[in-house]
This record gives C-alpha cells, structure tokens and sequence, in this order.
C-alpha cells in the first residue's frame, strides 16, 4: 500500500502544480493571466520535480503509467506491481484536477473560452493532424524515458537527479510541447480529462474525447522505445 499511496498523492501534488499553473495563465482574473508558455513549461517541470523528491524512496516516484510500464517492460519494475502504481497514478490525477476546479471555481466563472477550461485538465493539438500528434506524443515521452534511466544510471546525490528530472521536462516543454501540450503521461491526461467531464464546470465545453487516445496510447509507445532503446545502447 505504500506505493499506491505515495503514487496517488505524488500524482496528486504533480497535477495540482501543473494543472494550477496552467490555469492561473490561461483564465481570466488570475494574477498569471497571459504570463505565457514559459511559465507554464517552468511550473510543470517544478510540478514533477517537488513531488519526485518527496516520494521517490517510497515509489521510485513514477506518477505516469508510461513510465511505470517502460520499466516493468525492462525488468526493473515487476508486473504484479503495475496495477497498484497505475491505480494510484489515475486516481491521484483525478483527484489534483478537482482541486484546481475548486482553487479557480471563480476565474472558470469569469473565462467564456471553452478551450481555455478544457486546456487547463488536459492537452490538445495546435494543429489537429493525428499522425504528427501521435508522433510528437511519442518522441517527447521517448526523450523523457530514456532521459530518465540515463541520468539515474549516473547515480547523482542529494537530490540532483530529480533536480535534473526537472530540467529535463522544462526541456520538453519548450522545445517539444508547443504542437500537443506535451502530455508525455496517460495519467495526467486522462485523469484530469474526466474530472473535466463529470464536474460543474460553468459554461464548459465538450471533453474532446475524439483526440483523447492520443494522449493516452502515444506516451505508452514512446516510453518503451525509450527504455528499449537505452538498454540496446548501454
């Protein structure tokens, strides 16, 4: 239960900060409206990097189901062990999600664009073109993966590897996140996602469902290219 737990409130943590910086940017009557994609990208690289310190000798602190299945893919995580880290993972993304909706209750009042409130929960493509979507959904998880085993091979002390975890999600974020938000993650996708279609969200919109797998089922693919990938080359 110890790592379900650690799972779920580091997910948890992981979209409150990463979901609430995107909603103090992109709705109305925010003191970060319009602040802009860099302060997005800097919010979510601290939203995983706080909580992987906090929980990462409890759980290894995967918070993303493409990770944990990478990992249990290379024999590093054994497959009994997925389904508690992927309960935990959902459910803490669902649960980070509500308490944004509760924290900006009044500023989702006071936004009209729809896209905007969905884009808090959850990602979308700029340009909506399945093939690129799906491939940069890949190619940015691949990065993250690989990225990670590298930099835990190199056995950083007192922190620095999650400090480092976190630059390298600043990374993706600005170089690779402007085509489909960079998800890189089912879980805080996903999760959020439904929390944006079952709550009472004033004057939402629909949930996207139809580019939802995107997010999803892309991640999966490029975190085990990457951890295949970084076990063929080292």
């Amino acid at each position: 239960m110890t790592i379900f737990f650690a799972e779920l409130v580091g997910t948890l943590l992981l979209i409150l900060l990463g979901d609430g910086v995107v909603a103090n940017v992109v709705l109305k009557n925010s003191k970060g409206h319009a602040s802009g994609w860099i302060v997005i990208s800097m919010g979510w690289a601290f939203a995983v990097a706080i909580p992987a310190l906090i929980f990462g000798s409890y759980s290894g602190a995967h918070f993303n189901p493409a990770l944990t299945i990478a990992l249990a893919v290379i024999g590093k995580v054994a497959w009994s062990k997925v389904p508690i880290y992927l309960a935990g993972q959902f459910i803490g993304a669902f649960l980070g999600a509500v308490l944004v909706f509760v924290l900006y209750y009044d500023q989702f009042k006071s936004s009209e664009n729809k896209a905007d409130k969905l884009g808090v929960f959850c990602t979308g493509p700029a340009v909506r073109n399945s093939l690129i979507n799906f491939l940069c959904e890949v190619i940015g998880t691949c990065v993250l993966v690989f990225g990670i085993l590298g930099m835990g091979a190199q056995n950083l002390k007192n922190g620095m590897g999650v400090l480092f975890v976190g630059f390298l999600i600043l990374a993706i974020g600005l170089s690779l996140g402007g085509p489909t938000g960079y998800a890189i993650n089912p879980a805080r996708d996903l999760g959020p996602r439904i929390a944006h279609a079952v709550l009472p969200i004033p004057n939402k919109g629909d949930s996207d469902w139809s580019y939802a797998w995107i997010p999803v089922i892309a991640p999966i693919v490029g975190a085990i290219m990457g951890a295949v990938f970084y076990i063929i080359l080292f």
